[in-house]
């Protein structure tokens, strides 16, 4: 593999026609793979794999500048993305300008945002779908299921003083995200521009998720959902009164099977520590926060695509559902009862 020069660039003098490229280089190939994982959060192969696939879009944005490279950009993205640091730290490592380090994650953010389309989605090959059907069977015994869905908040600043509807219902700032994941922890669907304070039922059924499932006249299987989510005949929610024994060994089944899309979270969110609340606020308006979500989101299929491992990095904790529970007595759906029912009876009897 070739090495890639990465030009260290005073690109505010450069830009204005005030200063010259320095004479010091960053090469990759004379840092460590240690190095390289500790400050950009990801290995060297994957960082050559990313500038390959973005090059074009990043040379598009750039030409008329003359200023950063692609690969320097995206080292810089991947540094803010996975630190959750401070622009301008990131911006030394790397010897580039705070408002440098912005533009570049700006252009990354948009150039993976182009790439969603193609790395996140419900796969459409026979095969693959009957792969993950077995993969999501083999954690629990749930026939049948093609994703787990849920919603989880990242919290921003606030976007101003008169603006309360992204103050979630625990008292700070933040976008809810909903996002579908299969067994392996790969992105099937997200939408990530929600503000904090819609409930998760309300994003739901205003969400093109909820279109794509009700149009479809067949479906090959559900989802999975908590009790935030109403039952339907392609979306299994835990049975909210168990009764029999089959009812709880279900609801167990469900829980152990719907924990994947939660972890998936948590791996993102600690994968990307910018997102970590623990980090500190995405310091952006809201807007650019969603997009900085997606694109983390794109980057974690295209590292779990490339082999990656999604859990790597995951943290333990689980998540705190003691608040989410909701109660859906008048939209109970006939048919979607009858079809958990004869699963129940079927596979935990």
């Amino acid at each position: 593999m070739m090495a890639i020069p990465i030009a260290i660039l005073d690109c505010d003098l450069l830009l204005h026609g005030r200063g010259h490229k320095t004479l010091d280089r960053f090469d990759i190939e004379t840092v460590s793979d240690e190095f390289l994982l500790t400050t950009f959060g990801f290995p060297r192969e994957f960082i050559y794999y990313l500038v390959e696939l973005l090059r074009d879009s990043l040379t598009r944005r750039t030409q008329r500048s003359r200023a950063i490279s692609p690969d320097v950009q995206i080292l810089a993205a991947l540094g803010f993305y996975t630190s959750g640091s401070f622009q301008s730290k990131m911006g030394d490592a790397i010897g580039i300008s705070q408002a440098s380090m912005s533009r570049c994650v700006t252009n990354v953010t948009k150039a993976l945002i182009e790439k969603s389309a193609e790395f996140i989605g419900f796969t459409r090959d026979d095969s693959t779908k009957q792969q993950s059907k077995e993969e999501f069977y083999r954690v629990a015994g749930i026939p049948n299921v093609i994703g787990v869905v849920d919603c989880a908040h990242i919290a921003i600043k606030a976007p101003n003083a008169e603006d309360s509807s992204y103050v979630n219902k625990k008292g700070f700032h933040s976008i809810n995200c909903q996002i579908v994941c299969d067994a392996r922890g790969l992105l099937q669907y997200a939408e990530t521009h929600w503000p904090g304070s819609l409930q998760d039922e309300l994003i739901f059924k205003q969400s093109s998720l909820w279109k794509y499932f009700e149009e479809q006249e067949k479906h090959e299987g559900w989802l999975l959902g908590d009790t935030c989510y109403p039952l339907k005949k392609w979306l299994m929610t835990p049975v909210q009164n168990p009764e029999t024994p089959a009812d709880y060994r279900y609801n167990l089944a469900h829980t152990s099977t719907h924990e994947i899309v939660d972890r998936t979270f948590r791996a993102i969110q600690t994968r990307f520590r910018c997102l970590d609340g623990s980090k500190g606020y995405l310091q952006y308006s809201p807007d650019k926060c969603a997009n900085i979500i997606l694109a983390c989101c794109v980057l974690h299929n295209v590292s779990l695509q490339s082999g990656l491992d999604a859990w790597t990095f995951e943290r333990t904790e689980a998540k705190d559902q003691s608040d989410e529970v909701t109660e859906h007595p008048d939209t109970v759906d006939s048919e979607a009862h009858r079809i958990r029912q004869e699963l129940i009876l079927n596979h935990f009897s």
